[in-house]
């Protein structure tokens, strides 16, 4: 395997650990353990173990930019911002991505290298979503805040989350007039 397939596992693996223990919590060996690779190794893969949980947030940032990349190409307005909301709570199983985001906001509270991270993923974010949908401000900010209440209520394992929000929630729907 490569260093570079080794990297992208060392995130997968942390995402896991972050997700469940926080940054604080997070035990290197543990993550080093799920990979299969020494404690040593890992940190030659990166430097400290902020490194790794900086790197895994840029990562879980990666992978919906590039979701919602793929999901609304080609598309505009209301009709983007549908599909990416699909695309997005597709993503409400994965328990790991969202307990790493929670964890994301509860570090950027006291770590200002970690909300300064965030912060910028978010503006990204928000750039994109504009970019691809031409949604003005007031609708990307329901658009991305009903996102984060969905993050909230899995992460609690709220049943029926469709059915006690509805599709408006997730972008599936046009705002209400």
């Amino acid at each position: 395997m490569s260093a570079e397939d080794r990297r992208v596992a060392v995130l997968r693996a942390a995402r896991e650990e972050f997700g469940l223990s926080g940054l604080n919590g997070a035990s290197t060996e543990a993550i080093a353990r799920r990979v299969g690779v020494s404690q040593p190794y890992l940190f030659r893969l990166f430097p400290t173990k902020k490194a790794i949980f900086l790197a895994s947030i840029n990562h879980c940032f990666d992978f919906v930019e590039s979701l919602f990349e793929e999901t609304a190409a080609g598309l505009t307005g209301e009709e983007a911002l549908k599909e990416m909301g699909r695309a997005y709570k597709s993503l409400l199983g994965d328990k790991a991505t969202l307990q790493m985001q929670l964890q994301m906001w509860a570090a950027a509270c006291h770590d200002d290298e970690i909300r300064q991270l965030a912060r910028d993923r978010v503006s990204r974010l928000w750039r994109q979503v504009v970019r691809l949908s031409g949604a003005d401000d007031h609708r990307v900010m329901q658009f991305l805040g009903a996102g984060m209440l969905l993050n909230v209520m899995a992460a609690m394992d709220l049943p029926g989350i469709d059915e006690q929000l509805g599709e408006a929630l997730t972008g599936l729907a046009e705002p209400p007039a």
